[in-house]
């Protein structure tokens, strides 16, 4: 039965071949985009859009590049306003070699994850790195 549970845990997080699944949105026209972790699962499905990252290409990865997950962080810097930050969400095909980096620009500061597994893009990204682990030291107790 362990081991059935291990499988099942595993096959959560790796995928087999398929094309990765991520959400799609700006905060910008959608301010649940900004936390989707704060929302019940029925609200997430119904107005939060997934992509299918690979059918809906606008540009073609060159050969050999996997599709991901990425999580942008902007926060807007304008002269006489507040800060402004927006989230967007979506696929990625140019992988960078850290996780998590960040960017600063004369008019914006932006951090930028990436992540492999399907809807990753909504969670903080260490939640998916604690049950990966969790599975694997699982596994590792099991043999």
């Amino acid at each position: 039965m362990l081991q059935y549970a291990v499988f099942v845990v595993l096959a959560i997080h790796v995928r087999f071949g398929a094309s990765i699944r991520c959400y799609d949105c700006n905060s910008a026209n959608n301010s649940m985009c900004l936390d989707p972790t704060i929302y019940d699962t029925e609200s997430v499905q119904k107005y939060l859009r997934l992509a299918d990252c690979e059918k809906n290409l606008v540009a073609a990865p060159r050969a050999g590049q996997n599709m991901f997950c990425r999580k942008i962080i902007q926060t807007i810097l304008r002269k006489g306003h507040e800060p402004e930050v927006r989230v967007t969400r979506g696929c990625g095909w140019v992988k960078h070699h850290r996780a998590c980096y960040k960017a600063d620009n004369e008019d914006h500061l932006e951090t930028v994850c990436q992540c492999f597994t399907d809807h990753c893009n909504a969670a903080p990204r260490h939640v998916a790195a604690v049950a990966t682990t969790a599975a694997l030291m699982i596994s590792l107790m099991c043999y």
